[in-house]
């Protein structure tokens, strides 16, 4: 805030009134988790009802899967009326066990053998690092289709600036990760921050004149974004060296369960939801096979925005039922 806003001290005071206002204001009781149908490793299978073929959604190892469910904006419960049964694998706390579970560690040891309780292959769903995830596992495990919402794969699809970024991050914060067995949200929080510094001064300057539903919301999105549990060490040290400085993914080379992962070989049906505006996981980065749909919206406006309904959550129902039908 204040290299921002070093030369006009109303805004400062602004941008202050705004961060006040959010840290005091009311939270509702949160939503109930769904029912837990089966547990691994500290990870839960949780049953969003609906009849129908099974879709499991797998979410990213960083912040909660809440906004996957989030209030009257829930995807998750929306799908639930459109012909599938859906599922949620909720990744939960990492306890110590987990600390040294990679992020292929956790497709083998918790993805894949929650998928085979199911009984037959799935519809599988991924968002962000979750989609990287159950692109492997649908290789690996099998799945009726396979839907990736703005997930990477390609990770030479990233600016090199923010690549080398990323790898002075890691520099600085594996010797902590070493120590304390995980790399706390507090430092994955400074890699989305530093995306764009003029837009995580400026919500809070425009959250200061925010009320009612939209203040609500935007109390909620930031919640959820400042929310979560720390990544264990090995599964960080695998993100940061191996997929984001050697793309052994993009590249042909990453391997799990003595199996190298290729999207491109899949048997079942593939969509790439991606999006063109995306500061997070730009769309250069996406799985390059399959169908794909191109929107215009944030990483996380394309899940929850005032349009994720119009122009995602219809399109992706249409799809499965085209592609997986009852």
């Amino acid at each position: 805030m204040r290299s921002k806003t070093a030369a006009e001290p109303a805004r400062l005071a602004r941008v202050l009134a705004g961060l006040r206002k959010y840290q005091e204001a009311p939270r509702p009781a949160p939503t109930p988790g769904a029912p837990v149908l089966a547990e691994r490793r500290g990870a839960a299978l949780r049953d969003y009802g609906g009849d129908g073929p099974d879709l499991l959604f797998v979410p990213s190892l960083i912040n909660p899967p809440t906004v996957l469910d989030l209030g009257d904006r829930s995807l998750l419960r929306w799908l639930a009326g459109q012909g599938r049964r859906v599922l949620l694998l909720d990744w939960g706390w990492p306890d110590e066990a987990r600390h040294g579970l990679s992020v292929a560690g956790h497709i083998e040891e918790i993805l894949l053998p929650l998928m085979t309780t199911l009984g037959e292959p799935p519809d599988l769903a991924g968002y962000c690092l979750g989609g990287t995830m159950a692109a492997a596992g649908a290789q690996l495990g099998g799945a009726r289709s396979l839907v990736t919402i703005a997930a990477p794969w390609r990770f030479h699809g990233f600016p090199q600036a923010e690549r080398e970024r990323l790898a002075g991050l890691w520099n600085g914060s594996k010797a902590v990760a070493e120590r304390l067995g995980v790399l706390p949200m507090e430092a994955l929080q400074v890699a989305f921050w530093s995306l764009d510094p003029d837009r995580t001064v400026r919500k809070f300057e425009e959250f200061a004149g925010l009320e009612g539903e939209a203040a609500a919301s935007f109390v909620a999105l930031e919640d959820w974004a400042n929310d979560g549990p720390p990544m264990g060490h090995a599964a960080a040290r695998e993100m940061f060296e191996d997929l984001f400085g050697a793309d052994l993914p993009g590249s042909g080379r990453w391997r799990i369960g003595g199996e190298t992962t290729d999207p491109a070989s899949l048997p079942c049906p593939l969509l790439n939801i991606v999006s063109t505006s995306d500061r997070i996981v730009p769309h250069a980065s996406a799985i390059t096979a399959g169908e794909r749909i191109d929107l215009a919206r944030g990483h996380v406006g394309m899940i929850v925005g005032s349009k994720a309904k119009e122009e995602l959550w219809r399109p992706l129902a249409s799809w499965l039922s085209r592609v997986s039908p009852n």
